[in-house]
């Protein structure tokens, strides 16, 4: 009897899927977790013209979710065509580039009857309510039912078609939040609807999350909804963004370098009102930032690219969580562009947290109930009043000085400065309370920025070198790199073609003496696949300008003259970006005397 060489493998067999299969594999590129099936419903919700939208979760998402609209709905006799793979309403198929609403492959509702047991209910206006059921793949009939309008999905038992999936989800906790972050930023992309989210975990319903809808334009709109969304802290430091630039038009909120966080957390980009993820945009985000917070610092902001749609493509992703622009360059210079003539903008302001912490850090005895005393009497009175209490009080030149200081205006901003204390802070008096501000760091803001003005104005000196210094790359980084030729020698770092994969370094910026000139070009190349642009140059240039700037800048433990103070407020006053130091930390303190009064049981 002829036996089988155990070598010899059977000719594998090419099958058909069935529906089933296809559907449950499909639902694994969209559902990653109940968080991702909420974004489908919601973002359907949306296309559906929805005023109000309501989410109900149960155990993170795992045993039930249920979306209500008050949208367009879906007419009983298109329900089992809704619940199909690749049937939608949004396109025709005809142009894949010109996309106007947030849901277009068709998969989301079919994937979720594939890996759970769905039911949607729906009305369109002057017609009958009519519901259909699916599950694990398996479609019953269409039956009447109640609703007074829109559509009600609810989802019920997720992956319990696909069983395997389930260990890979986090804790009931963990879920909840990532349901929360979704509805969160859909609502930051729409604030003329109205969001509530409500967990029914344990037979008990609870609001977690609900922003009513807003009124007014749409930077009034976007504001109220951030403060409601982000915080209030946010809203009351968050600078406006609007620019324009070839088809493309920035809007948004970004906050002041010295409200930022530890982590990236609070980073959040929009794309013709779609929540996107996207590295380039991300880093353009930093680099906005580039030279006012350090690294182990991010920048908060919500940002909102509009453009035409033929200028992005959303379907490279069936998550729809990444798009590809046709021209980033411009996207990231208009992001980068706008972040920091927004700060410059903001001239010396810095963000009112700071004051806050301030006072959040001293720590008052208990006080008794408050005596009741004068009303706090005006500046001439208690200058007349201390005069009377020292009769025989003759003026020095130091008392000359302190003179002058007083004399000085305290409606300004910054106040006028009152005394020095540890030779380097500077208690500055305004109208309405007191500005303590940290002489150096203000500084050495102020010198980095003349600094900045001046190699702007006459541009990065280049030094030749004697011999080119070759840099072998792998393959298509070189004219990766010669393409941005033209920026890199901006800042003095000149490049030319030397055949093959190689490049040749004629020129290095001459600020930063002898460098490694490969070692650089490798960096900007890590920097370009990480981020979709590189500021390597231009932040080894600024790291440097900034070092000079902390050198030539006073130094802390030099007393300062009432003259000098006053016109380092002055200066502060008039330069951009003065708030914060060359590390995104504050230069100044500002308390109101409400503030103060209350520290010592005054109010």
């Amino acid at each position: 009897m002829a036996t089988l060489d155990p070598n010899i493998k059977p000719q594998p067999v090419i099958r058909q899927l069935d529906d089933a299969a296809i559907n449950r594999i499909a639902a694994g590129e969209v559902l990653e977790r109940p968080a991702s099936a909420v974004k489908e419903l919601v973002e359907n919700a949306i296309d559906a013209g929805a005023h109000r939208i309501e989410v109900v979760i149960a155990d993170g998402g795992k045993t039930l979710i249920r979306v209500t609209d008050d949208g367009c709905g879906i007419a009983g006799a298109d329900l089992p065509m809704a619940l199909s793979r690749h049937a939608t309403s949004k396109i025709d198929g005809s142009d894949l580039l010109n996309i106007h609403s947030f849901g277009f492959r068709g998969e989301a509702l079919a994937s979720l009857g594939a890996v759970g047991r769905l039911t949607m209910t729906s009305r369109v206006a002057g017609g009958e309510g009519a519901s259909i059921s699916v599950a694990g793949g398996v479609m019953a009939d269409v039956r009447p039912a109640a609703l007074s309008a829109g559509t009600a999905v609810e989802l019920r038992d997720m992956f319990y078609a696909t069983p395997a999936r389930l260990k890979f989800l986090r804790t009931d906790r963990a879920e909840s939040q990532a349901v929360g972050d979704v509805v969160k930023r859909l609502a930051m992309a729409e604030p003329f609807i109205t969001f509530i989210l409500r967990d029914a975990s344990g037979g008990d319903s609870r609001t977690t999350f609900r922003a009513d809808a807003e009124s007014g334009d749409l930077f009034d709109a976007l504001h109220g909804r951030l403060r409601s969304v982000i915080g209030r802290d946010f809203a009351d430091n968050a600078l406006a963004i609007d620019v324009e630039r070839d088809g493309f038009h920035l809007t948004g909120y970004a906050a002041l370098p010295t409200y930022s966080r530890g982590a990236a957390v609070a980073q959040f980009v929009f794309v013709n009102g779609r929540p996107v993820r996207d590295k380039m945009l991300l880093g353009a985000l930093r680099a906005g930032y580039m030279d006012v917070l350090s690294r182990d610092r991010h920048p908060v902001a919500a940002l909102f690219i509009d453009c035409d749609p033929v200028m992005v493509d959303v379907n490279v992703h069936p998550a729809k969580s990444e798009v590809r622009f046709r021209d980033p360059g411009t996207v990231r210079g208009l992001i980068v562009s706008g972040l920091r003539h927004a700060m410059a903008g903001a001239g010396h302001r810095a963000s009112t947290t700071v004051g806050d912490a301030t006072l959040g850090a001293m720590q008052p005895q208990p006080m008794e109930p408050r005596v009741y005393q004068m009303d706090r009497p005006s500046f001439t009175a208690r200058s007349m009043s201390f005069q009377a209490q020292a009769p025989g009080f003759q003026e020095t030149p130091s008392a000359r000085i302190e003179t002058d200081i007083l004399d000085e205006p305290d409606h300004l901003p910054l106040g006028a400065a009152r005394a020095q204390v540890h030779e380097n802070y500077i208690i500055a008096q305004t109208a309405d309370g007191i500005v303590i501000v940290d002489g150096h760091a203000a500084h050495e803001r102020l010198v980095y920025e003349k600094l900045k003005t001046q190699m702007a104005e006459n541009g990065v000196a280049a030094q030749a070198l004697l011999i080119p210094e070759i840099v072998e790359l792998a393959e298509g980084e070189a004219a990766q790199l010669l393409e941005m030729s033209d920026d890199l020698a901006r800042f003095g770092l000149g490049i030319e073609p030397f055949g093959g994969n190689a490049v040749a370094v004629r020129e290095t910026p001459a600020i930063l003496g002898e460098v490694n000139a490969g070692a650089m070009l490798r960096d900007i190349l890590d920097e370009l696949a990480d981020t979709g642009g590189s500021d390597r140059v231009q932040s080894k240039i600024e790291a440097i300008l900034s070092r000079v700037a902390c050198h030539g800048s006073i130094r802390t433990g030099r007393r300062m003259r009432g003259e000098e103070m006053n016109a380092l407020l002055r200066e502060m006053e008039a330069t951009p970006r003065s708030g914060q130091c060359n590390h995104g930390r504050p230069t100044y303190v500002e308390l109101k005397m409400t503030d103060i009064e209350r520290l010592f049981g005054r109010t």
